[in-house]
């Protein structure tokens, strides 16, 4: 089982940006697909963003779409989620997921068969 750490998280302004990373340890990382959710207050917790094991594809929510990339580093065992033209509505606690492959995210959304991480908080003011 993969076990995964979450970081860089923070209060910015409407506008700015932030690079999430999720540290993975554990069983082989650059065997997973990874996937950030996100949950806003009193929401349920929804998909942002998913990347390959190979890293050869990616897929994004709507919601993030132009505003967010996805990108993993297998050699350093990390996936990152950069954040531009932050709004306020993307305030929320962020989690990555490890999955066998890409297409359990869309099919199971947020209650997969995940590794998660603890999550990290971002909140954009405006």
């Amino acid at each position: 089982q993969v076990q995964l750490v979450e970081s860089g998280g923070g209060l910015v302004q409407a506008g700015g940006s932030l690079r999430l990373s999720c540290a993975a340890s554990g069983r082989t990382f650059s065997s997973y697909a990874m996937g950030w959710f996100r949950q806003a207050p009193g929401k349920e917790r929804e998909l942002a963003a998913t990347i390959s094991s190979s890293a050869g594809s990616t897929y994004y929510a709507d919601s993030v779409k132009g505003r967010f990339t996805i990108s993993r580093d297998n050699a350093k065992n990390t996936v990152y989620l950069q954040m531009n033209s932050l709004k306020p509505e993307d305030t929320a606690v962020y989690y990555c997921a490890a999955a066998v492959n890409s297409g359990i995210f869309k099919t199971y959304g947020p209650r997969g068969p995940y590794a998660w991480g603890q999550g990290t908080q971002v909140t954009v003011s405006s």
